[in-house]
């Protein structure tokens, strides 16, 4: 053997060394978010029905998960930074998966939908202060093995766990004869496993940013690229237009659309599309960019007419393709921020953005709201037409980061 192939040889055994170490991180990453999701995500299954059995109605649900979301991306703007300017990118994503975790079986105790409200609004900032120390330690794994196939396969983990956790919650309603309070308290045992999983991730992984190669370490500027802005603005106006599964709930109980045995498995559905489907596009984001997100977003969009206007079948139609926007927005949206900022400005390019997202979220979970109790036609029209809108926004984005050839 040549001493030049001796050289290449073993200048690639670091590179893929570091890269299966850091598709190890990405997997006990995943696996740590598998039961964050079966634990938060099954509670969020129930909480509309439950909210509304303790007396609160349309508008005050609605209201309880718009300024959820609010609140749990809002506050990504203070964590996110915060992260950056201190380098405790652990200790913050920590204290958040501790909230949260907590926040949950403690719905249990909850005798009254205002303190339940407060529960799962609570739930929502312990998200939203962990979310961008997390996804910015994610991104230093993601420089090795792809973007897509990182945040991907991290999200379809993280709706397994958000498809196993609404099954379980079901069948122990099921066994209790819908005793909500059972439901939350066992959902303690998968809070308990993510601890531990988190236990196991800081101490294999103290220093995520090792797994990122010497060469990718930008310090980038300041200010955010124009093409972010851009970007942001076009998914404030897909977030607006996605309504909260809660308010689904409520309107399939409501309308005895959907027994109450059921709705728990329409979410689990959702959940396990939108896992499956982050997979497939978290690869072809890595081969096509961003231009990936129009027909997604266009496909997406049809849910609402399905959901609010639909019968059975075509309510659980309706729920697939919620479940498919679901994926598409948690692994391929943030997967482009994060090749749009160096790495020492990840975590507040992803508590911005996601601030933005959930500032919109919630004026649109609000309108939805008002407009529930008006006319269920109009808040297809708002819901589809807002997704729609952001189809040109996200054109140019794509455009002004060159992911459209011959532009």
């Amino acid at each position: 053997m040549s001493g030049e192939a001796r050289s290449s040889r073993a200048s690639r055994s670091p590179d893929r060394a570091r890269g299966s170490h850091a598709l190890r991180f990405v997997v006990i990453v995943g696996v740590m978010s598998f039961f964050a999701d079966f634990t938060y995500e099954g509670s969020r299954s129930i909480v509309g029905p439950y909210l509304g059995l303790l007396g609160a109605g349309a508008l005050a649900i609605s209201m309880i998960s718009g300024f959820g979301t609010l609140l749990g991306y809002g506050l990504r703007v203070l964590s996110g930074p915060a992260a950056d300017r201190t380098g405790r990118y652990w200790p913050i994503t920590i204290a958040g998966y501790i909230v949260q975790m907590t926040a949950v079986p403690l719905l249990a105790l909850a005798g009254s939908w205002e303190v339940a409200g407060l529960l799962v609004v609570l739930e929502r900032v312990g998200k939203a202060i962990r979310n961008p120390p997390r996804d910015a330690m994610l991104s230093h794994a993601a420089e090795q093995i792809g973007y897509g196939r990182a945040f991907g396969l991290h999200e379809a983990l993280d709706q397994f766990g958000a498809t196993f956790g609404p099954l379980f919650v079901a069948l122990v309603l099921l066994v209790v004869h819908h005793d909500y309070t059972v439901a939350f308290a066992l959902l303690a045992v998968p809070a308990v496993i993510e601890l531990g999983f988190l236990a196991v991730a800081r101490l294999s992984y103290p220093n995520p940013s090792d797994l990122e190669a010497a060469s990718a370490r930008v310090t980038p500027s300041q200010k955010m690229p124009k093409v972010f802005w851009v970007y942001l603005t076009a998914a404030a106006f897909v977030g607006a237009g996605f309504a909260d599964f809660p308010l689904i709930a409520y309107h399939f109980e409501r309308a005895r659309i959907v027994s109450t045995d059921l709705v728990p498995v329409f979410y689990a559905v959702a959940m396990a599309v939108g896992g499956a489907g982050s997979l497939v596009f978290g690869r072809l984001f890595d081969r096509f960019g961003m231009r990936l997100l129009l027909p997604l977003t266009l496909v997406s969009a049809v849910y609402a007419p399905l959901v609010f206007l639909g019968g059975f079948w075509v309510s659980f139609a309706g729920v697939v393709l919620w479940g498919v926007g679901t994926g598409v927005q948690e692994s391929i949206i943030p997967a482009a921020v994060g090749q749009m900022v160096g790495r020492d400005r990840r975590a507040s390019a992803f508590g911005i953005f996601t601030a933005g997202y959930g500032v919109a979220w919630f004026i649109g979970s609000t309108i939805i709201g008002l407009l529930f109790g008006v006319s269920l036609p109009i808040v297809v029209a708002f819901s589809a037409g807002s997704e729609v809108v952001a189809l040109p926004l996200f054109f140019a984005a794509a455009r002004r980061a060159g992911a459209i050839p011959g532009q």
